[in-house]
């Protein structure tokens, strides 16, 4: 489950009891940050999140960065300490520190015509598991309409160059039908639909069906 805190109105102070109510269901929570800086990956990570996803990786150096912040040393150059990892994690703080860094889910967006561009360098990587397609900044930022041909072939080089890497490919979907039709393209990863849209759609239809009812 995505935590959005990129669009969302959700900040850090939310993330560790999303992060318990998520994974009490045996869910993984992942969080979305606004930005790929330092301290917002460390806050996610260290509030019990089990991967983050970082927006608008746009070149390899920013993803080896990303990975870099995200691993305790020696590896990389994530600090010790927090006291919420293990509890979401439900294991002793020790272990959590000695196994995280092989069970901690790292995404990168590609959303922007550099990023398409940059693919290949930024799927090799290593320590990125996943390449997340932003579907809807990636079409402005080609400038071209959203579904083109153009636009489409952009989604399909991030699906091979990702798969070519031995990585997983992702890509935001607005609605099941849709989802189900990446997935048949081989996407490995899909949303499927978000809180605020389903609340929506859902009361739209009771709305109309009240109206109908009624006449």
């Amino acid at each position: 489950m995505l935590i959005d805190a990129e669009h969302g109105q959700i900040t850090d102070k939310d993330y560790f009891d999303l992060c318990n109510h998520i994974t009490a269901e045996r869910i993984s929570p992942i969080i979305r940050i606004p930005s790929d800086e330092a301290w917002m990956i460390k806050r996610a990570l260290d509030s019990g999140a089990h991967g983050i996803m970082t927006p608008m990786c746009h070149d390899a150096a920013t993803a080896k960065r990303i990975v870099d912040t995200s691993k305790f040393a020696p590896v990389g150059t994530r600090g010790c300490g927090s006291p919420f990892t293990h509890q979401v994690f439900g294991v002793k703080e020790g272990e959590y520190e000695t196994t995280c860094d092989d069970n901690l889910l790292v995404v990168v967006q590609i959303e922007s015509a550099e990023g398409v561009k940059n693919v290949a360098e930024i799927a090799a990587v290593q320590g990125v598991d996943v390449l997340f397609c932003g579907p809807f900044d990636l079409a402005k930022s080609m400038a071209v309409p959203f579904g083109s041909e153009e636009h489409e072939a952009a989604i399909s080089k991030m699906l091979k160059e990702a798969h070519a890497a031995g990585k997983k490919a992702a890509i935001f979907c607005t609605s099941g039908a849709q989802a189900a039709g990446r997935l048949a393209e081989g996407f490995d990863m899909v949303s499927i639909c978000e809180d605020t849209g389903s609340i929506i759609a859902e009361v739209s239809r009771q709305l109309e069906a009240v109206k109908k009812g009624s006449k």
